[in-house]
């Protein structure tokens, strides 16, 4: 969480780019033979293309970004064969440009070997990270209990698979409690304020009775953590819902940006009570203000973090939220948050800090999500 918005207070290998750890481009992975192809072809045809052969010298370098020590081995064997064999006409070069291609190519493989191997600690330890994450906090299923559920994230920090946004759906006896929060900064040094969080929300949502009592063991929580680690300035918002029937839900703001209600052809933002952000320690002096919002068949609840609500165009102005959702209130619900998104992206507003949707539909029936049908569902971001 960076910043306060008016009243209230950003994934897989091949998402990250072949510049940045994911597997090149068909068009690279060819090149080096294709270039090796073509110049030996082209000094078959004719003598007059041996001025090409000083593009062979590239080919080794080449191959490094696309293929193992083995590979790019013999493509600099290829290379120096290609040289030196008298049909090719370029068997006349002189022993230091021959001696300086074999060099290049002996490099070339050496740095492969060294890429190769750090390639594959790198893919250990990202594959380590996904299944902990996936282990500790499984994906969320396509619904809770009777309220459906549907998701999208994106952390700011290039390169993490976690960051400082945080949601939970879960059913308890008293009925389906959902939360979406933001803990203060982003990336992995918000990870253990995360996981502290959706640990106290777990146990608060079977254990206590109103959502006032929830929110106050997050800020205790979140206090004692505080202290724990001397850092005064610990602190996050949050939303909390409670879904008892499909008439009505309940909903706390603690400097949380509100649900959207989203109808048919329409889409408002809820009226709620502010409250102080979490683990500031005001909520005990000013305990928050419980909502209740009445549901008509067909409403959805539309939950974003700051990173979707700051978004901002080339002219500074903020993402138009309720507006675009009720130009997308069609959509359907598990397709909901990837649109919006998409919109975002389309319109060219630029998203600097995580960005975190939950859809929350009352009265959901289906089939089982991808995880399966589940009392709870938890989600780290």
């Amino acid at each position: 969480m960076e910043s306060v918005r008016g009243r209230w207070p950003r994934g897989n290998r091949e998402e990250r780019g072949w510049l940045r750890g994911a597997p090149p481009p068909w068009w690279v992975r060819v090149l080096p033979v294709l270039l090796l192809a073509a110049v030996g072809s082209a000094t078959l045809i004719t003598p007059h293309a041996r001025d090409l052969g000083f593009l062979l010298g590239a080919i080794p370098p080449l191959a490094v970004l696309s293929y193992g020590p083995l590979t790019t081995g013999v493509l600099g064997v290829g290379v120096v064969t290609v040289l030196t064999l008298p049909v090719t006409h370029l068997n006349r070069p002189g022993d230091t440009d021959l001696l300086t291609v074999v060099f290049v190519a002996a490099l070339s493989v050496f740095v492969s070997y060294v890429r190769s191997r750090r390639d594959a600690q790198l893919d250990t330890e990202r594959a380590i990270g996904e299944a902990v994450q996936r282990a500790v906090l499984p994906p969320l299923p396509d619904r809770v209990g009777r309220v459906g559920c549907a998701s999208h994230y994106r952390a700011a920090q290039d390169g993490t698979l976690v960051g400082g946004d945080f949601f939970d759906v879960r059913a308890g006896p008293y009925g389906v409690r959902a939360v979406l929060g933001d803990v203060q900064g982003h990336g992995l040094t918000a990870v253990a304020t995360v996981v502290s969080l959706l640990g106290a929300f777990r146990e608060a949502a079977l254990d206590q009775p109103d959502l006032e009592s929830v929110a106050a063991r997050l800020d205790r929580r979140l206090a004692v953590d505080s202290a724990d680690e001397g850092h005064a300035e610990l602190f996050a918002t949050a939303l909390l819902l409670e879904f008892t029937d499909g008439a009505a839900v309940r909903v706390i703001a603690c400097g949380h940006p509100p649900p959207v209600l989203v109808r048919p052809g329409a889409a408002r933002e809820v009226g709620v009570v502010p409250a102080p952000p979490l683990g500031i320690g005001l909520l005990g002096v000013d305990p928050p203000k419980e909502v209740t919002v009445p549901l008509r068949p067909g409403d959805r609840l539309f939950l974003a973090s700051d990173g979707v609500w700051e978004a901002r165009d080339a002219a500074g102005a903020f993402y138009p939220l309720p507006e675009r959702l009720t130009a997308l209130a069609g959509t359907p619900s598990a397709e909901l948050p990837g649109a919006v998104w998409v919109d975002l992206v389309r319109r060219h507003y630029r998203v600097r800090d995580d960005a975190t949707v939950l859809v929350l539909t009352p009265g959901a029936t289906g089939a089982r999500g991808a995880g399966g049908e589940s009392d709870s569902a938890r989600f780290l971001a």
